[in-house]
């Protein structure tokens, strides 16, 4: 069995990845969102769910069963073992996941990957190639105001402890611009031909 080609796609809070996800959809093109279905098989693999517990207590799952993020989170980030430890849990299980799911779409030309967290392609990771999407800070802020229910000084703490654009650049092959001047379609149209021919543009 022929893999297709595997591309990242990654983008700091408010940058708009998701909004270039769906345009690749709209092709056609399978997308696999890391951390959605990370926190679906946190609820749902009784043996991840056995062993969160078993490693951080009863009070990881809410009462109707529901992986607890903010208690989690209160305690692992806290903890550097505990953190590493509970990743050692989810991470092989997202992976495995993720390499099944390339194959159940191989005959796709290319799949995307989301996530928030990435590496550079070939970096501990099967991907081909990293997209980042970009977008000016204000303009992030601008949206997560309209989208969630955070204040200005909750979102820009979120971006300040994120991955700076810069760090960023180093992962990228190709960036998409989303700063509402530049035309997204075109530029995941260019992307769309360069991955369905699988070469890298010059």
């Amino acid at each position: 069995m022929t893999l297709p080609l595997q591309v990242g796609i990654t983008g700091g809070i408010g940058s708009g990845k998701s909004v270039v996800c769906q345009l690749f959809s709209c092709l056609g093109i399978p997308v696999y969102n890391a951390d959605n279905r990370a926190k679906w098989l946190t609820n749902n693999d009784l043996t991840v769910r056995e062993r969160v517990i078993a490693l951080l207590g009863n009070n990881a799952y809410t009462d109707t069963g529901s992986y607890n993020t903010a208690y989690v989170s209160s305690i692992v980030f806290k903890d550097e073992n505990l953190l590493k430890a509970l990743n050692a849990i989810i991470h092989p299980v997202v992976m495995q996941d993720t390499a099944d799911w390339v194959r159940n779409n191989h005959q796709s030309p290319y799949v995307l990957k989301e996530a928030a967290i990435m590496n550079k392609a070939g970096d501990h990771n099967s991907l081909d190639y990293v997209v980042v999407v970009e977008a000016p800070v204000a303009l992030r802020v601008k949206r997560i105001l309209q989208r969630d229910q955070r204040s200005e000084e909750q979102i820009r703490a979120i971006i300040e402890r994120q991955v700076s654009d810069e760090e960023r650049r180093k992962l990228a092959d190709f960036i998409v611009l989303n700063d509402e001047k530049s035309a997204l379609i075109p530029q995941v149209m260019k992307l769309h031909e360069i991955f369905k021919s699988g070469r890298k543009s010059s």
